[in-house]
């Protein structure tokens, strides 16, 4: 197994960026997005690079029955020391296997599930290619393929809201940057995502905004009240639906179905 390059960002991840308000308004508004194409619980979900648990496991709660592949051992520690808190019927939905998104397929022994779910990974590989074959691989024939990736034609929003004028200019034309967590990422377009999946035999269903108001209220440095994160994401919800707000978010949602 390589380094674990997020075992010093672990605590920060799952701890810190998914406790605040931006953090919960994006599970939320993700998961009421998905349930909008995924089949009936008990299916099968497979949440590759699920980190700690923050996506699947609400739709363990829900239900299905989830297997979270991740590369990192320190995640999926803070995965199980979640797990741990949840009720029984929802632990004994949810499997674990550390293994890299490339692999998934051969780490799961072949299996193909009713949904496969990709969220915040692609941006994080030089290469994303052999894990979108892998996702569109691991699907079966009429589940769900979910992709949450970097919007490129958002990519100045960042920095502009941070003032970094000069950078916010260069964005314009830019596919990387480092990201909020300190690496390096890529983002890339609803259309060319949609191209790549519908060549590995997944057809574009529908595509989401994920985070905007809540996005730069955050980079503007403006104290979000987690007493209204319920009401932040029900906007939220609404604009990740809608032209032209969803075309401004910095990171889109995209679901298809495997033909």
């Amino acid at each position: 197994m390589a380094e674990d390059t997020w075992a010093a960002l672990a605590d920060q991840f799952a701890d810190g960026a998914y406790a605040t308000v931006k953090g919960r308004v994006r599970t939320y508004v993700m998961h009421r997005q998905l349930l909008e194409h995924l089949p009936a619980p008990p299916a099968s979900v497979l949440d590759v690079g699920g980190g700690a648990g923050h996506q699947s496991f609400p739709l363990a709660r829900a239900g299905y029955d989830v297997t979270l592949l991740d590369p990192s051992a320190a995640m999926l520690d803070k995965a199980r020391q979640r797990l741990r808190q949840l009720p029984d019927e929802v632990r004994d939905r949810v499997t674990f296997v550390e293994a890299d998104g490339a692999d998934a397929g051969e780490a799961v022994g072949g299996r193909r599930f009713d949904a496969v779910l990709c969220h915040g990974v692609l941006g994080y590989l030089e290469r994303p290619e052999p894990v979108l074959d892998q996702l569109c691989r691991c699907a079966a024939p009429g589940g769900i393929v979910s992709i949450m990736a970097g919007n490129a034609d958002a990519a100045a929003v960042r920095p502009a809201m941070e003032r970094r004028w000069e950078d916010a200019l260069a964005a314009f034309d830019a596919r990387a940057e480092i990201g909020v967590l300190g690496l390096p990422t890529h983002a890339g377009t609803v259309d060319e995502l949609s191209e790549s999946v519908r060549g590995r035999g997944v057809e574009p269903l529908r595509w989401y905004g994920v985070w905007l108001f809540v996005d730069w209220l955050d980079l503007s440095g403006a104290d979000l009240d987690p007493a209204e994160t319920e009401r932040v994401a029900a906007v939220e919800l609404e604009a990740g639906r809608r032209d032209p707000y969803r075309r401004l978010s910095r990171i889109f949602h995209l679901i298809g179905r495997k033909n």
